[in-house]
């Protein structure tokens, strides 16, 4: 699976990168690596790190989520959270709640209403 999407960040890569006119000179001196390393990005041959996508995406001007557009993975965890299918850690968020001081759980309190309030208008 990390083959596929390596390729399929590669060709996502490319496409954006020809969009713009850039070479892979270009867009390696941007984001401060050679352009042979572009070229194994581009060919899916060297996976991305996450430093690096965030310099891709914000040098190539695309959201982060670019690269994982029309990725059949992605696609089937995005509607799956859609339909409220993916796994919330409860434990993980009352252990962060239980953290923060009376003010910040009021100011908390006040942004769910708030958000409460918005989604019974919508």
């Amino acid at each position: 699976m990390e083959d596929n999407f390596n390729k399929h960040l590669g060709n996502k890569l490319k496409l954006r990168r020809l969009a713009l006119g850039l070479t892979q000179t270009k867009v390696a001196k941007a984001i401060n690596v050679t352009f042979q390393q572009i070229q194994k990005y581009e060919k899916g041959t060297n996976g991305v790190s996450s430093l690096r996508l965030l310099q891709l995406s914000n040098y190539l001007k695309v959201p982060i989520n670019y690269f994982y557009e029309d990725y059949s993975e992605y696609l089937v965890n995005l509607e799956r959270s859609k339909e409220g299918h993916m796994n919330v850690n409860y434990n993980f968020l009352a252990k962060l709640y239980s953290e923060l001081t009376e003010d910040q759980k009021i100011k908390f309190s006040k942004n769910l209403n708030i958000g409460t309030q918005i989604s019974k208008v919508s």
